[in-house]
């Protein structure tokens, strides 16, 4: 029969594998997007089938002002097109940008806000926007990331199905103070509205 201290340290073992194979995991590939538009950098701090934990870089934004709605559509479709806007010139310099990728739109308390990521030639000088209520913004505003993957379109079905899905699979985690601590989520969408199919969107939770 085996000893409860061998069967206490190969169990030990078998725990520090797991651990140290979930956090070796490649990670979500990135988003074809990417490829063709500037995307925000990260570092993948751990990686399993149902959620990476990541930490962004510090960066400016683009930021909507709060949008009051009961649906995801109609407020992201008005801050996407007034960002949208901005970056086709209607700034104070007349200057037009890249789009990047992804659009991210932060939800809280029936209030959304959309995001986008300034480009590297414009981080530390972004043109005055011609419209006071957008603003250039620094995020993240926290240290760490939970992260669900999902395709298809986004609405607002799909975002409340992956959000509890995301806090469920962070459950008995080292990370359930992600789920616990959620006033709110992130949804990042990277591909174009009218792009049918190989989307990739992202379900996100911050924390510290």
């Amino acid at each position: 029969m085996m000893s409860s201290t061998i069967r206490a340290i190969l169990f030990l073992v078998i725990s520090l594998y797991l651990v140290v194979s979930k956090c070796n995991g490649e990670g979500y590939k990135p988003a074809p997007n990417c490829a063709k538009n500037e995307c925000p950098s990260y570092t993948v701090v751990h990686t399993q089938k149902e959620f990476e934990i990541r930490s962004y870089n510090d960066a400016q934004w683009l930021s909507s002002p709060k949008i009051p709605s009961i649906s995801y559509k109609p407020a992201a479709s008005k801050g996407f097109l007034m960002l949208l806007s901005y970056i086709r010139g209607e700034n104070l310099e007349n200057v037009k940008m890249n789009m990047t990728s992804p659009v991210l739109v932060g939800v809280q308390d029936s209030a959304y806000t959309v995001y986008f990521y300034l480009p590297e030639n414009y981080q530390n000088k972004a043109p005055k926007p011609v419209m006071d209520e957008i603003k250039a913004v620094k995020l993240p505003e926290h240290k760490y990331a939970a992260v669900r993957r999902f395709d298809g379109l986004i609405n607002d079905t799909t975002i409340s199905t992956h959000v509890d899905a995301l806090k469920k699979s962070l459950q008995s985690t080292p990370y359930q103070r992600a789920a616990a601590g959620c006033a709110g989520f992130t949804v990042a969408a990277y591909n174009a509205p009218f792009d049918l199919i190989n989307r990739v969107n992202e379900i996100i939770v911050w924390f510290d």
